[in-house]
Formats: C-alpha cells, sequence, structure tokens
C-alpha cells in the first residue's frame, strides 16, 4: 500500500524547473513514518484515497488507465481534475493523500530553501513520553 501512497503523492506534488517534487524529498523515509505514527484509521484513509486518484482518471481525463501508468502531462491533467471535481466525496478522498504530501514536501530543508524558510528543528520525539 506504501507505493500506491508513493506514487500517487509524486503524481499530485511533481518535479518542476523551480522547485524539487515530492520524489526528491525523502519520500519513502516521511512515508513510512508517518505510517507507524499514525492512527490505523488515517492510513487507511490515506491509502484509499490513494486508490481513489488512481483509479479515476476513467472519470477525469477519459482513459481506462491507473493514474500511475498516465503519461506525465495527462497525469498531470489527472491530478488538477480530481483535486478540484464537484464531487466532495472523491475531491476529499484525495485530499487525505494531497494533505500527508504537502507534510513530506514543505517540510524538506530544499523546498523550505527555495522559499528562504530555515531548515525545520528535528523532530525531538518527545509527544509519546511526556
Amino acid at each position: 500500500m506504501l507505493a500506491l501512497v508513493r506514487a500517487a503523492t509524486v503524481l499530485l506534488y511533481p518535479r518542476t524547473e523551480d522547485l524539487p517534487g515530492a520524489e526528491d524529498c525523502d519520500l519513502d523515509a516521511f512515508l513510512t513514518r508517518y505510517r507507524d505514527e499514525t492512527t490505523p484509521l488515517v492510513w487507511v484513509g490515506v491509502v484509499l484515497g490513494a486508490i481513489v486518484f488512481h483509479l479515476t482518471p476513467i472519470l477525469t481525463v477519459k482513459v481506462p488507465l491507473p493514474a500511475f501508468w498516465l503519461p506525465p502531462k495527462l497525469a498531470d491533467r489527472h491530478a488538477d481534475a480530481i483535486a478540484t471535481t464537484d464531487s466532495y466525496l472523491l475531491r476529499q478522498a484525495v485530499f487525505l493523500v494531497k494533505l500527508v504530501a504537502g507534510l513530506a514536501w514543505a517540510s524538506h530543508p530544499e523546498v523550505r530553501k527555495r522559499f528562504a524558510l530555515a531548515p525545520l528543528e528535528a523532530d525531538p520525539d518527545t509527544w509519546r513520553t511526556e
């Protein structure tokens, strides 16, 4: 399931000329840690959101392929269309993936540097022990 979430994240946060993509931001380590530290219900929601994202190109770009098999331009059109669809249920399912992807992307030092922000301090891992 981690691979489905990773693939959706990479398509939702692609690399551009000016900014790194999610795949450039130590995504595997972030997703593994997120899965291990979040509640099972939240992780199931993220996985279901990724499944919705990958199965809906037939609705958005009229191509009967999963999103991870789409060419880059078509995948980008699909990502935009599913994130702005009128269907609240589909839009919110994909939003769960975008939320986690955004946390991974925006916390990466290279992304923060491009926005003239200081890197985040290391997580002290104290909330469980206090």
